[in-house]
């Protein structure tokens, strides 16, 4: 995965996927539907893990290894769906959920940089405006570049450090901090745990349904969720689980799961109907976290605006201020 994350790059993933549904459902082989792929690929940077993918495809290997063999190209939870798939023959189904995931991805990536555009223009423009004047009045070019990327890339160098941060690639302990900072933020914090529970929710029905040992198969969901305080506390279960007790009664006494996720994961482990209770799980999630991350998308860019307002009015009254007050030392010379 490249260090940036752009719209097109969910896009062109959610298109892979789709393009392997559809030929999937109408029965082509993995090996032909990666050749068929590799004629006519998302993105040309797709070329080169294609060739890679019909290789190992070619050797034997399965589907979700052999995206595993890919290094970091393929995120973990893809491949822990992609392998539930496999066992349970349901990878049409698996391609087809991964194909709208990574569509949502990127229609919530795209709208969150339109609305974000005209703001951060709007601050450029605020920061650089008064330095541009003086520059203008006495021609101090070093003065000039001090003040405006002396603020710049210190901000653009935060933006970065977060943006690698957040890719999935990081290590685990990188990615645990990441968690704990971003854990008490009132909206944002909310909405990543709700979207890692709701691919928590998803991989384990896929699991469960490929036949995967119940133990092993939250392991690999609670791996799937991307989230490293969830792997902690699931990691944790093994000896209860192998003593007899149940996952509703770890997930009841675990502080990692919500009330409601406790209350439906009991209901649907005693009623025989967890398949059906994981998958309104994973509805209830998405759209939970989805929307709170379009609440951030929304209150965003007001935010920004009201802060280049603030400043704005802040450099314009320090303008006048100082000539008022060289005004007022002409007077008081005369």
């Amino acid at each position: 995965m490249s260090f940036t994350i752009l719209p097109g790059q969910f896009s062109r993933r959610g298109e892979f996927y789709y393009q392997l549904a559809q030929l999937s459902t109408t029965g082509i082989g993995l090996p032909q539907a990666v050749d068929l792929l590799l004629a006519h690929p998302p993105a040309g940077s797709y070329r080169l893990p294609l060739r890679h993918l019909r290789a190992h495809l070619a050797a034997g290997e399965g589907f979700a290894d052999s995206l595993a063999r890919l290094g970091n190209w393929t995120p973990p939870f893809d491949i822990a769906l992609i392998r539930a798939g496999e066992q349970s023959g349901r990878l049409d189904t698996v391609f087809k959920l991964l194909a709208e995931y990574y569509r949502e991805r990127a229609v919530l990536l795209r709208r969150t940089y339109s609305d974000l555009a005209y703001p951060v223009f709007l601050f450029h423009f605020a920061m650089a405006l008064f330095p541009f004047v003086a520059w203008f009045q006495n021609g101090d070019t070093l003065g000039f570049l001090r003040q405006t990327l002396g603020l710049f890339l210190p901000l653009y160098a935060v933006v970065f450090a977060m943006v690698y941060a957040g890719q999935g690639a990081r290590g685990a302990a990188w990615r645990a901090t990441l968690e704990g900072l971003l854990h008490p933020l009132p909206v944002l914090g909310s909405a990543r745990r709700n979207l890692a529970l709701a691919r928590l929710s998803m991989a384990l029905d896929a699991l469960l349904n490929a036949g995967v040992g119940i133990i092993e198969a939250w392991e690999l969901a609670a791996a799937a969720s991307g989230s490293p305080a969830l792997v902690r506390t699931v990691g944790g279960w093994r000896p209860h689980l192998l003593a007899g007790e149940s996952p509703s009664a770890q997930v009841s006494s675990s502080r990692a799961f919500p009330p409601v996720f406790a209350s439906l994961y009991h209901t649907g482990e005693i009623s025989g109907q967890l398949e059906d209770t994981l998958r309104r799980l994973y509805a209830y999630y998405q759209e939970e976290g989805t929307r709170k991350l379009r609440q951030i998308t929304t209150a965003g860019p007001r935010i920004v605006y009201f802060g280049v307002a603030l400043l704005v009015a802040v450099k314009v009254i320090g303008f006048y201020a100082g000539r008022m007050l060289e005004l007022n030392q002409v007077i008081n010379q005369l």
